[in-house]
């Protein structure tokens, strides 16, 4: 028997359900594929499609494959039609594994995943964005039982706030600002895992005396003012995500990337000003757009905006601002956006979220587009 191991996989369950009748297969696809340790669903699907993200509708309908997440290292894949001249991907039950038999060996844990979940699980558990007022309310740490700015694990540190007695929390330490490149509104605040302990003295605040916490991992060293919050809080993400768009438009930009980085590529992780106040939700497809350069086209033939020089900048600035030409010998072409790639929502905050770059034809930035048109 096979067992998946569901908490080790991000899964994904539904895709549109119209794409069925416009899936297409690369050109190049094999007939045949065997399954190699290491690869993903995601990995797979991007051999036969141009979009990885539609696999669902590949593996549709499939009586040999139940559940396309228990495909193991070994197994071969054979590309077939329907009756409808739909493509689908089945287990080739011929094609004969190169090992022993005799005994039943379950597999469960070397089931493939649909996306590698070792990229994100950092986001998943530590990543945390939270605004000003929000940080404000928590509980903090006034001090420890050694006299030292830095605290470390072993430690007993000291709080100003409620806790649960014998409840496991989280260490944070207030960061960076995700500031909105067009209002310049900071939207929340970087917080970073410093720690976690468990609550040992529950404390009494009329009283003067803190809650009592027993340091029992350090990931950087532990200052006062470091505020707590409860270890699961901001951590649950739902097992499977229904990978679709949103049904409203939605235009945001990428802001911040984790690595602090200003270019990157298919699976880092970045930082949206897209969050729940704009119906952004877990799952969300969005496609990656860049806006092409500004041609001024004037008395010396056209030239890139940058490239032009002060004088024609200036006319060029001011006939932005103001909407109308130039003047009669200059024309601004304002250039159209185009798609550089395509990224996955995975975990949103109030006006932020982080995403996953999925797809890019080019370095993704910092300030190119995240939409739904």
């Amino acid at each position: 028997m096979r067992y998946p191991l569901f908490a080790a996989m991000l899964a994904l369950s539904a895709t549109f359900p119209s794409l069925a009748d416009v899936l297409t297969i690369k050109k190049d696809a094999p007939k045949q594929y065997v399954v190699k340790k290491g690869d993903t669903l995601w990995d797979i699907s991007g051999i036969y499609l141009q979009e990885p993200w539609q696999w669902p509708e590949l593996w549709k309908m499939n009586p040999q494959i139940n559940n396309p997440h228990l495909i193991y290292p070994g197994d071969a894949l054979s590309l077939i039609y329907d009756e409808y001249g739909n493509p689908r991907l089945v287990i080739n039950q011929g094609y004969k594994k190169l090992s022993p038999y005799g005994r039943i060996t379950s597999k469960g844990k070397n089931a493939i995943p649909t996306l590698p979940l070792e990229l994100l699980r950092p986001y998943l558990t530590f990543e945390q964005a939270l605004n000003v007022d929000d940080i404000a309310d928590k509980p903090y740490i006034l001090g420890a039982n050694v006299n030292t700015k830095m605290n470390t694990e072993g430690h007993i540190v000291y709080v100003k706030g409620e806790l649960k007695l014998h409840e496991s929390y989280a260490i944070y330490r207030k960061g960076d600002a995700y500031v909105d490149p067009q209002t310049n509104e900071e939207l929340a605040n970087k917080a970073q895992l410093v720690a976690v302990g468990r609550v040992f003295r529950k404390g009494d605040i009329t009283n003067g005396i803190p809650a009592s916490v027993k340091i029992e991992q350090v990931k950087r060293e532990i200052k006062a003012g470091d505020f707590l919050m409860p270890a699961i809080e901001g951590q649950l993400l739902p097992a499977y995500f229904n990978m679709h768009r949103s049904e409203q438009p939605v235009q945001g930009e990428i802001i911040a990337s984790v690595t602090g980085l200003r270019e990157f590529s298919t699976m880092d992780i970045v930082v949206l000003n897209l969050g729940s106040e704009q119906q952004v939700k877990e799952g969300h497809i969005l496609d990656i757009e860049r806006q092409s350069p500004t041609v001024f086209d004037g008395r010396n033939g056209p030239r890139y905006k940058e490239d032009s020089n002060s004088l024609e900048k200036l006319i060029t600035n001011a006939s932005e601002f103001f909407g109308v030409e130039a003047d009669a010998d200059t024309t601004v072409w304002h250039m159209p956006k185009e798609q550089v790639g395509q990224l996955m929502v995975f975990k949103v905050y109030k006006n932020v979220s982080y995403a996953l770059i999925v797809k890019n034809q080019h370095p993704i930035r910092v300030g190119d587009f995240a939409v739904i048109n």
